[in-house]
């Protein structure tokens, strides 16, 4: 049987016990790839941020938090799969420090510094397999295409699927979503508004469709 690895959610990057930096991504893009994933015959391995969704039945679920903890279920996961879809919104920073304990309260500002997480898909495709498809999701306010291309480009992906979250009917939280999937070989297809399930009926039949074109590794790349 063929195997997936789908990401979807948030991730939460603590900064004590009970504060958190996150953002909106409901997991439902995530959640309905993994159900239609499953629907084709798949075996879908889904490593979920924390979401108020049921996973869809059938599916092999991996819980995380924080950006660190996906990085490490994706990297025990993905040297098994032969399909990549990379559509959580992980956390670009974590703080630097997490308390032990909550902080009190003060009348002052609080300040807290912020480290880059780590890229967990330029690290996975770094270290891609013969073979393996990657996909992943480049959710922007502006340039939303120009964006997404130069992405495709610098993390040596197969696809990325480009969607505009500046407007509250569609992308994160909504039900509804409207996405263009690039090709590293200059395709561009458009699809949407539409229900997630629909999209992800579209991502999953055209990677289904397209030709297995020998990836490109980035430099330093096995």
């Amino acid at each position: 049987m063929k195997r997936c690895l789908i990401t979807a959610g948030p991730t939460r990057e603590h900064f004590d016990p009970v504060r958190y930096l996150s953002n909106g991504s409901s997991g439902k893009m995530g959640y309905a790839l993994a159900a239609e994933a499953l629907r084709l015959g798949w075996e879908v391995d889904l490593v979920t941020g924390p979401v108020s969704l049921r996973p869809p039945s059938g599916a092999i679920v991996h819980r995380v938090t924080s950006a660190l903890e996906m990085r490490e279920a994706c990297l025990q996961v993905f040297p098994h799969c032969q399909l990549l879809i990379m559509a959580a919104a992980v956390a670009d920073y974590r703080p630097a420090e997490r308390l032990d304990t909550k902080s009190a309260k003060s009348d002052g500002p609080l300040q807290l510094q912020l480290i880059p997480n780590p890229d967990i898909l330029a690290q996975l495709a770094t270290g891609r397999l013969p073979g393996q498809i990657l996909v992943g999701f480049a959710a922007e306010t502006d340039q939303v295409e120009a964006k997404a291309r130069a992405k495709l480009t610098r993390k040596g992906l197969d696809w990325i699927v480009a969607n505009d979250v500046s407007s509250p009917e569609l992308g994160m939280e909504a039900d509804r979503n409207a996405i263009t999937m690039l090709s590293r070989t200059g395709k561009a297809l458009s699809f949407g508004p539409a229900d997630k399930a629909d999209v992800a009926a579209f991502i999953l039949g055209t990677l289904d469709r397209s030709p297995r074109v020998p990836a490109h590794h980035p430099a330093g790349a096995p």
